[in-house]
């Protein structure tokens, strides 16, 4: 079995402060995504970089306490590839590609659009970018986990208010339109989501800060894994930790009838 656990830190120092180590030790995971690690090398510390059992490869944004993603397997990968080629998106420290034998498991930081109009057209460019990239991976004949915060609800279920956003970044017309072609036209799996076809509330990832969001459930469904279907149809699994709290996000466990 192939146990993967994906989670926005939202900071890796606030996140190992709150006991997120304490907790992935006794997960029996065999790779676990990050994303918003919000560090440089620097400031990493030992277990950080290497918790017991584990070998940790990052991808760090240049800009300090910002973005920046990270994968920790208990295989040594046989290749690492730190971001996509593209300058200004490589900057923000977004994309981390560890391959084991056949299979490339992925952590992405897909940027927000939330902050401003700036900022959602810089995710537009990034899907623009990302889309071609897709398809080339879903063409290559590996098994491919991708990982991550894609800072999209894809579909009404997927959360609580959608009423309310329709209007906003995170749930637009337009993004939404992009992942639904990323699973009906290149050909990705939403694995969770198969798994689950009708969940709701208790698929949560991300809650709002504001109004009291986590104690009413107020939440999106906006952490992903995302799959080439041979793996998918593999998925056993899947389920969104909630019992303790390392981040405004939750983490996701998936296990697959296969091994990295």
């Amino acid at each position: 079995m192939l146990r993967i656990i994906t989670l926005n830190l939202n900071g890796i120092r606030s996140a190992a402060r709150k006991g997120f180590f304490g907790w992935m030790a006794v997960q029996d995971a065999d790779i676990v995504c990050l994303q918003e690690l919000k560090a440089q090398a620097a400031d990493m510390q030992p277990e950080m970089l290497n918790p017991p059992g584990y070998f940790g490869a990052f991808h760090y944004a240049e800009k300090k306490g910002y973005s920046g993603v990270g994968i920790y397997s208990r295989t040594k990968p046989d290749r690492v590839v730190e971001g996509l080629g593209i300058a200004d998106i490589d900057a923000e420290g977004r994309y981390l590609q560890a391959d084991f034998g056949n299979l490339s498991v992925i952590s992405l930081y897909l940027p927000s659009g939330s902050s401003s109009e700036e900022r959602q057209q810089v995710k537009y460019y990034f899907l623009d970018k990302f889309l071609p990239h897709l398809r080339e991976l879903r063409a290559g004949g590996r098994d491919v986990v991708l990982c991550g915060d894609w800072n999209i609800a894809h579909r009404e279920i997927d959360l609580k208010n959608w009423k309310g956003n329709l209007k906003n970044s995170g749930f637009l017309p337009e993004e939404r339109a992009w992942m639904s072609h990323v699973f009906d036209e290149v050909g990705w799996v939403d694995v969770y989501r198969v798994l689950h076809p009708e969940a709701t509330g208790e698929s949560y990832t991300w809650w709002s800060n504001r109004g009291q969001a986590w104690a009413k459930n107020v939440g999106w469904r906006i952490d992903y894994q995302i799959a080439t279907p041979g793996i998918a149809g593999a998925a056993l699994s899947g389920s969104v930790y909630r019992e303790e709290r390392f981040s405004d996000h939750a983490p996701l466990t998936i296990d697959y009838d296969c091994c990295p």
